[in-house]
């Protein structure tokens, strides 16, 4: 390698260090804050405080509660943390599924604490899980002390009796309540929001066209570095005319969704919260929205419901939990359910690309593999090779149609020289080379095509799969393929890189890719200029380097996969090249013998 290669190396690797300083020290994300008015404390029962507009708190209810209460409920599947303010969840701690403490990272011992991923992630005052607002997305969330009631072991209930004016200007007093159901081997749980009017009259709530709007958790976990994990995501989704539709939202943003939808939800790499209205008529809007009120981050769905006008109960089935085929895929049989619900098609929420259908095959085809060799690293290297032998026959393909084009490479230019000005006669002539020489130009870019559509949907299954979740390759080194591998953990973390462990893969990765590349180049045909030299070796070595800091962090399940991949990469061209060499050597006879003839 030259200086100037040295040199460029160098550059692009200081330019990558130092925008990544930069924009961290200088150029943080921005966290506004919604300046929504909202009491601090919950008002007490002795108090009538303007909640939203026309909605007053009402005073005669004399069961409300003198101070804020928590109640839990506890499935095989999750622990769930209720308030009696607003009759809220602030929180939903998965049981089966386990992350590392923020808050607490070790134990008394200096070990590694965990607990459940906890789906009802930064909770507020201003913004809790499944809370109530009176009238659009905009509007504060009721902050008011309700009567709690536990039904039974998997069923708890809040309301309150409230006061709001109708068309005419009268006072008509209502009561809200809402009422969770859980079943114990279940992810999803029923949501029901009933608004009854009193005194045998018809409930009324209508704030500018809007009865209220529900929202998700502000955050899903696991709880995540938005500026540093770059392989953890929030993504919005809505079911709509039989078809998933994702959106991404920038930091403190909110957009209305404004296609009819079935179901709708936010989800992460593994985790997802999904909301299925029973009734679709009543829903007048779907927002998504990003906007921090408090808290490290905001991914958060609002959905408004229309006025009211008469006693109703408004039902909600919410999932949430692992975002795996095998517990989605129940919801569209209703004899694989508990709640009987059928054809809601949530097992499309667990795609993570729009080569879903080819996902899905690898995924079956890397599922029979592990059940004979238990292990999801190994299984991951059998599959890599298996796929990557599966291709070779369009790589060879490939390489020989790219032999086959640079002999014809003179002729070609004999004819762009000859009919220069004349695209039509160009394009005819070129026609007739190729078919006079067997020469087929799209041979080489289909299967080349083919390969990088398959390539890109491992890249998905093995950045995305739910089972590599905890799964232990190699006992003290690889212990988690979700996450990366480590040698060591650093007390400090790295200055300007954030690094904090001393990870192995990204090394080996760069190595086999630099001897791949080395390989590889030996069927390429020769630059002419020292431009184009110092632009191949800057691909052969710059790029290993760039890719080196951009995948430290990248789950060791994708780079084992890429890993496998450059190893057989390198066993398949050495094949190729002498594949290559022999058909070199029996064109060069056959022009000789046509030459003598």
């Amino acid at each position: 390698m030259d200086k100037n290669t040295v040199w460029a190396i160098g550059l692009s690797t200081v330019v990558i260090v130092g925008s990544l300083f930069i924009q961290t020290k200088f150029f943080p994300p921005q966290q506004q804050v919604q300046n929504l008015e909202t009491t601090e404390e919950p008002v007490s029962s002795s108090e009538e405080v303007s909640t939203s507009k026309n909605v007053q708190v009402s005073t005669i209810n004399s069961a409300i509660p003198e101070k804020a209460e928590e109640f839990v409920i506890e499935t095989n599947k999750a622990r769930i943390t209720f308030t009696n303010v607003g009759g809220d969840i602030i929180g939903y701690e998965l049981l089966g599924e386990k992350e590392k403490d923020i808050d607490r990272p070790f134990d008394n011992n200096g070990k590694e604490d965990y607990r459940g991923v906890e789906m009802a992630d930064s909770i507020s005052e201003k913004n809790r899980a499944f809370a109530l607002s009176f009238g659009g997305y905009s509007e504060p969330i009721i902050n008011d002390l309700f009567t709690a009631k536990r039904i039974d072991d998997y069923t708890i209930g809040f309301f309150r009796t409230f006061s709001a004016l109708d068309e005419s200007g009268n006072t008509r007093e209502f009561t809200l309540a809402k009422t969770y159901s859980f079943i114990p081997d279940e992810y999803m749980f029923k949501l029901e929001v009933n608004v009854y009017g009193a005194d045998g009259k018809e409930a009324n709530l209508n704030v500018d066209g809007i009865g209220y709007t529900l929202r998700t958790s502000p955050q899903i976990g696991p709880h995540f570095d938005p500026k540093q994990n770059r392989y953890e995501y929030r993504r919005f989704m809505a079911y709509t005319n039989g078809k998933r539709k994702d959106s991404n939202l920038g930091n403190n943003q909110t957009r209305e969704f404004e296609k009819a939808f079935s179901w709708t939800g936010i989800a992460g790499k593994y985790f997802e919260i999904l909301a299925i209205p029973s009734s679709l008529d009543t829903v007048e809007s779907l927002h998504y929205s990003t906007l921090v009120e408090s808290g490290y981050a905001n991914s958060q769905i609002l959905l408004s419901r229309k006025s009211v006008s008469s006693n109703t109960t408004d039902t909600y089935y919410i999932y949430a939990g692992p975002r795996d085929e095998k517990n989605l895929v129940k919801y569209n049989a209703s004899e694989n359910n508990g709640w009987k619900l059928s054809g809601l098609r949530l097992n499309d929420s667990s795609a993570s690309s729009w080569l879903a259908w080819i996902e899905i095959i690898l995924k079956k085809v890397l599922e029979l593999i592990n059940k004979v060799v238990k292990n999801w690293g190994v299984s991951i290297i059998i599959m890599t090779i298996i796929i990557k032998a599966a291709m070779f026959p369009l790589s060879s393909k490939s390489s020989l149609s790219t032999l086959k084009m640079q002999e014809l490479q003179p002729k070609m230019q004999a004819l762009q020289k000859k009919y220069e000005g004349n695209q039509q006669k160009l394009q005819e002539e070129m026609a007739k080379l190729y078919k006079e020489s067997g020469y087929n130009p799209a041979s080489g870019c289909a299967p080349m095509i083919l390969q990088m559509i398959i390539i890109l949907a491992l890249y998905q299954l093995f950045n995305n799969y739910f089972e590599f979740r905890g799964a232990v390759f190699i006992p003290g080194w690889i212990s988690d393929l979700s996450l990366g591998d480590s040698v060591l953990q650093f007390k400090n973390t790295v200055p300007l890189l954030g690094w904090n462990h001393l990870r192995i893969l990204p090394f080996v990765y760069v190595i086999t890719q630099i001897v791949s590349s080395f390989i590889m180049q030996k069927t390429t045909p020769q630059a002419q200029s020292s431009q184009q030299q110092q632009q191949m070796k800057m691909m052969m070595y710059g790029l290993p380097a760039i890719f080196f800091f951009m995948f430290y962090d990248a789950p060791s399940g994708l780079l084992i996969y890429w890993t496998v991949s450059n190893v057989f990469q390198m066993i398949q061209q050495i094949i190729i090249n002498r594949m290559l060499a022999q058909k070199k050597a029996e064109m060069k006879l056959v022009k000789s013998a046509t030459k003598k003839r």
